[in-house]
């Protein structure tokens, strides 16, 4: 089969591969129909992740349809299915405790795509099906679904664990995917305000045009804009989707004493917390790699029109132009948010 491979660093290829078999009572095998790309390939491709291995065919976003289930796998063939980013035993102390980025299983966390095959294939061997695995009502699409297993997953998790109330001031910076999905997850918990800071103006102007009631700002004039539009000297809550050093200095510069910071981003170099100047906020920062183990609450969601991501697909490429579409999607191109994949 043919696989878009992690070759060196800075280069991604197609290979030949064989077509993977479940080798397990826990494994499947999905044939992928849609996927797409994540700025995490990027960061593969860049070599900012250690443990990538080369050799590997790239991806983890992706849909498809079951043609192998093992024993212990509630899915049979001809099913209809969202891949989640990781995959994880379910019992280990991590996994029990909500905890599955952290499982310590070997290949558990975020193994499909860095450490193992991922999706970016014809065919993917996805290990703990049962748990990695959503089964996409008949009425969605695989449009709709894309996104469920990864930054969806972030949003729906970068909201929890940020502690939204409702009539909260929300801040997030970042209106790429991820923040994109933040604020679609963030608007669940009925919050009195969300605003959101962008430098991009298309995406601005993409957050403006697809959510109005939704604040935006540059981040140039953040600092004043959040403490005019707060309650209480800042916002609420904070989620850091962007991933630069001004970006983490705004997040934690724009929350009011005893706010929670939830940092979701994934950055190329250490950040700092200048202590001193932060002396008195009390703040709470929570961190960290999606736990992604909601994606049936998700789906139930997506399912009944509560969440809708289909406008962050900007474009769409063939299986065969996978080299044409990464290279636009690291570019930031022609406006685009969201590349699918069709298999």
């Amino acid at each position: 089969m043919k696989a878009y491979t992690y070759l060196d660093r800075g280069k991604f290829g197609f290979t030949e591969k064989e077509r993977p078999h479940a080798a397990d009572a826990r494994d499947a095998v999905v044939r992928v129909t849609l996927a797409s790309i994540c700025t995490s390939d990027l960061h593969i491709m860049h070599g900012s992740v250690p443990r990538a291995v080369k050799g590997i065919a790239v991806g983890h976003e992706m849909v498809g349809v079951v043609e192998e289930a093992g024993s212990a796998v509630p899915f049979r063939r001809g099913d209809r299915v969202a891949v989640n980013v990781e995959t994880y035993c379910g019992k280990c102390f991590f996994c029990r405790r909500g905890f599955v980025n952290n499982c310590t299983d070997p290949n558990g966390g975020w193994a499909l795509g860095c450490r193992i095959d991922g999706g970016q294939a014809e065919y993917v061997r996805v290990p703990y099906a049962d748990t990695g695995l959503t089964k996409i009502p008949d009425h969605v699409s695989d449009e709709a679904a894309l996104f469920t297993g990864d930054i969806l997953a972030t949003g729906y998790w970068a909201a929890d664990i940020a502690g939204i109330g409702q009539g909260d001031t929300v801040f997030i910076i970042g209106a790429g995917p991820t923040g994109i999905c933040a604020l679609l997850c963030a608007r669940l918990k009925a919050p009195g305000r969300v605003i959101v800071c962008e430098k991009d103006p298309a995406r601005r102007r993409f957050v403006t045009e697809h959510y109005p009631d939704v604040l935006i700002v540059p981040p140039e004039e953040a600092e004043p804009f959040v403490r005019a539009h707060s309650a209480h000297g800042g916002a609420d809550a904070v989620i850091e989707a962007a991933g630069t050093a001004e970006s983490f200095r705004l997040a934690w510069a724009c929350a009011r004493p005893n706010a929670v910071v939830a940092v979701v981003a994934l950055y190329d170099e250490p950040q700092i917390l200048p202590l001193p100047e932060m002396y008195g906020k009390n703040l709470i920062f929570k961190t960290g790699g999606v736990d992604g183990c909601r994606c049936g609450e998700i789906m139930e969601l997506i399912a009944a029109g509560k969440i809708d991501t289909t406008p962050l697909i900007t474009h769409t490429f063939a299986f065969s132009e996978l080299d044409r579409a990464y290279a636009l999607f690291g570019s930031k191109a022609e406006g685009v948010m969201k590349i699918a994949i069709r298999m």
